[in-house]
Parts: C-alpha cells; sequence; structure tokens
C-alpha cells in the first residue's frame, strides 16, 4: 500500500536559494542564469523520469521553455528577501506504472495549480539506486510562479 506524503516549501532569495539552480536540479538539465552568469549543469543527473511545464491557457510560447522561465522570475523578483517559487514534493504510488504516475500529478497540478494562475515545472524522479534505498520511492517535484498570470 502506498503512502502519502507532501510537502511545500518556499525558494527565496533571503535563503540564498536560486530558482534557476533549483530547476535545473529537479529536470535534470543545463540552465544559465542570466543574473550572476553561472550554469547550472545537471544533464549527468540520473533518475529524472518525465519532466514537463504546464502553463494556464494563452500564455506566450517562451513560457514553456525552462531557463526563460526562471530568468524572467528572476528578473521580476528583485527584492533581497524575495519568494522565487514554491516547490511542492509529492511521493507517488509505486504500484503504477510511469506513465500513469505522470498522468497522476499532471491531473492534480492542472486542478490545483494551473486553474489558478501559476505556471507548474514537474520532474518526476524514480527511486534511488544506491544501496538499501527504498526501490518504491517513486516522487514528483513541482517547482510553482509565486504569481498569477494575466497576460502579460
Amino acid at each position: 500500500m502506498a503512502q502519502y506524503r507532501l510537502s511545500v516549501n518556499m525558494i527565496g532569495r533571503s535563503s540564498g536559494r536560486s530558482a534557476t539552480a533549483a530547476a535545473a536540479y529537479r529536470a535534470g538539465a543545463r540552465i544559465s542564469d542570466h543574473e550572476t552568469g553561472l550554469v547550472h549543469d545537471y544533464t549527468a543527473k540520473r533518475g529524472v523520469l518525465h519532466t514537463e511545464i504546464i502553463t494556464p491557457d494563452n500564455t506566450p510560447n517562451w513560457m514553456q521553455d525552462r531557463e526563460q522561465l526562471w530568468n524572467a522570475v528572476h528578473a521580476v523578483e528583485t527584492r533581497k528577501n524575495s519568494q522565487l517559487a514554491r516547490e511542492i514534493q509529492l511521493s507517488l504510488p509505486h504500484e503504477l506504472n510511469d506513465e500513469q504516475r505522470a498522468n497522476l500529478v499532471r491531473r492534480f497540478v492542472k486542478e490545483q495549480c494551473v486553474a489558478r494562475g501559476m505556471i507548474a515545472d514537474i520532474a518526476i524522479h524514480a527511486p534511488s539506486s544506491a544501496p538499501g534505498a527504498d526501490e518504491r520511492n517513486h516522487h514528483a517535484h513541482v517547482m510553482l510562479t509565486t504569481r498569477e498570470f494575466f497576460g502579460d
């Protein structure tokens, strides 16, 4: 039987965190941070099964690009104590297959987040292959914008 876990955290400047670095790590991607010039390259990261960005209707196409999206968030949120993103971490039933887990996360995110104007960056991770790790630990990371999208 699957055990339910959901946690929500903020990614903010006051704690020294970066939305571009967090998005790159979770997605196993390479993202250049236009503000600092740093390149966050996690393309060698294993276990990332699925990534996608889900946006509200009528958002510009560029918001589907992870690097452009999170750099735009950094450009808008300029205060030293800005909150850049919310992150939801949730466990997924190991009894489902990869496609079913992706559909479950997609449906949850669309209903609970995107319908409220947020943009969601999803990364679904496989359980760790490290010795002693729980092979049932399928989980998702969902990074959400903190502002609603209103068209510009």
